[in-house]
């Protein structure tokens, strides 16, 4: 299948389809020792006090509910620089009974951290100045029913780096363990190297800086 967009091509994708069948069956056993998705704060939470139309929108205009297990990388990379993450997600209200509809949720949903575990590795968060991200290839494998309306474990990690692009694979699991799915994606992440970007990115940088610390006084 191909998309375009005012005639330009914006996306090729192959898909498969299976029909049920019996057959052997294990899978891949969800982490232990993750908190729960009500202990941890959502994007509004964490974003909506920053008067920019980027936070804005990750604040209230997506369909889900993105909640990270370690701190997220929004504004700043905090914890161990491990080339892994982990969010719980779910949309923000009910979803009709159509396993296809939420499927094609889940799809869509699966792009918005997978490369947080490349960032996480190198300290990097999304307003680290200068820095250009893109998705590049995009592969996904639905394993088992799901709900996109209930809470779903995403766990994510990056096997490489190199070359501008970064290799992420990501593993989600059900709340009550069920493996349902499993996604890889090669992304673009560029970061200057030439001084004239490199002072671009630090005024972005100061200014973002005074914005956080303005929304932090309240």
């Amino acid at each position: 299948m191909h998309a375009y967009q005012e005639g330009m091509p914006i996306l090729s994708m192959i898909a498969s389809f299976q029909e049920k069948d019996e057959g052997i069956e294990h899978q891949t056993e969800m982490p232990d020792g993750i908190p729960g998705p009500e202990s941890l704060p959502s994007t509004a939470d964490l974003l909506g006090k920053y008067d920019h139309p980027v936070a804005r929108h990750w604040a209230y205009e997506r369909p889900f509910d993105i909640r990270h297990v370690d701190p997220a990388l929004y504004v700043s990379a905090k914890g161990d620089k491990e080339p892994r993450n982990a969010v719980w997600m779910k949309t923000f209200g009910p979803m009709p009974d159509d396993p296809e509809l939420h499927r094609a949720a889940l799809a869509y949903a699966s792009d918005y951290t997978i490369l947080e575990s490349i960032l996480r590795k190198h300290g990097m968060s999304w307003i680290t100045p200068g820095m250009s991200v893109a998705s590049l290839d995009h592969a996904m494998w639905w394993h088992r029913p799901l709900r996109v309306d209930e809470w779903l474990l995403y766990v994510q990690e990056s096997p490489s780096a190199q070359g501008a692009r970064g290799l992420a694979t990501g593993k989600i699991f059900s709340r009550d363990g069920l493996h349902v799915a499993t996604v890889a994606q090669e992304g673009m992440i560029r970061i200057p190297t030439d001084l004239k970007n490199k002072v671009r990115g630090a005024v972005q940088s100061k200014v973002l800086q005074h914005q956080m610390r303005k929304a932090d006084r309240g």
